[in-house]
């Protein structure tokens, strides 16, 4: 493996070393995970095509479904491949290829974040104030909701990637991880990290905590307005729903939350890859069949789509 010196680095690529602990398990890993990417690529871009091709679900809620299906095809496909990679053969990428799938996968996963607090919104204002709905949720203004989130995710992760990019890797080069995370990059830095270590703490803190609170808090009202409805089929089915969607995003959360604002010291690092693969693997997939098997309107677009005539009834 070459390693040269190019300006302020010494280290001309990195060894992503997977889950190297556990090396007979590498084919069988090598199965499942690719039938889970599968899966996932397959099932949000499924999504993408019913919601585009049904006129019925042009609304404010399947506009952020979408969005948020497309953020997961991107950055579980910067991840997975190389993760998979590893699982084969030795994995290597550049410095330069490290900051970048960092900054990527960072900023859809950021993006997310902020994406996730804003569908809660929506099923707020749809539940708690369904005649005022329309007017709150006008086509301009999720459409200034979506443009705000994804600026907000690249931003946010450019001024961290910035900090990093400053930073000297003077070797060794080998990253206990399958994939270029935050942590186990500063851990090979031979300067200063302070200041880049500070900056993503912080933002960290604020850019989880604060959406996640605006989930429970949207949820929380959802509930309370579902609790006066009276018992029956409708009441069962929200709370459902409700709990499917809340068990997925908390899980999604509470793992950025233990990666990124938990000290380091306090998990090993394969729990910290196995807890990685709860929100780069498990809710990308998880989030299709939650947001559309238990939806009629989904259901009934995939049988148009698949199944009936070409043209919407």
């Amino acid at each position: 493996m070459e390693i040269v010196s190019t300006g302020n680095r010494t280290v001309s690529e990195f060894v992503l070393l997977g889950f190297h602990e556990i090396p007979g398990l590498h084919l069988l890993f090598f199965s499942v995970f690719i039938i889970l990417y599968v899966s996932i690529i397959t099932g949000n871009m499924l999504i993408a095509v019913v919601v585009v091709s049904s006129q019925r679900l042009h609304t404010p809620m399947y506009f952020f479904l979408v969005n948020l299906s497309f953020i997961e095809v991107v950055y579980t496909s910067t991840v997975v491949p190389k993760m998979l990679e590893g699982f084969v053969q030795e994995a290597t990428i550049s410095v330069a290829g490290c900051l970048l799938q960092f900054f990527v996968f960072g900023s859809l996963a950021t993006d997310e974040c902020f994406l996730l607090a804003v569908m809660a919104y929506d099923r707020y204002l749809a539940i708690c104030h369904p005649l005022r709905y329309p007017l709150l949720m006008g086509p301009q203004w999720c459409l200034g909701l979506v443009l705000t989130v994804w600026l907000s995710g690249f931003m946010v992760d450019g001024l961290v990637v910035a900090l990093m990019a400053q930073l000297r890797f003077c070797g060794p080069n080998l990253i206990d991880h399958f994939y270029c995370d935050f942590s186990p990059l500063m851990i090979l830095a031979c300067s200063d990290t302070g200041v880049a270590q500070v900056t993503t703490f912080v933002l960290s803190v604020v850019f989880l905590t604060v959406p996640f609170g605006l989930v429970l808090m949207s949820y929380a009202q959802i509930v309370v307005t579902v609790l006066r409805v009276p018992s029956g089929t409708r009441r069962t089915k929200a709370f459902s729903t409700c709990s499917s969607h809340l068990a997925v995003v908390s899980t999604f959360y509470g793992t950025l939350m233990v990666l990124y604002i938990v000290p380091s010291a306090v998990h090993s690092q394969l729990l910290s890859k196995i807890i990685a693969l709860l929100y780069t693997v498990v809710t990308p997939i998880f989030n299709p069949v939650i947001y559309t098997l238990k939806n009629q309107e989904v259901q009934q677009a995939l049988r148009r789509l698949f199944y009936c005539k070409p043209t919407e009834m």
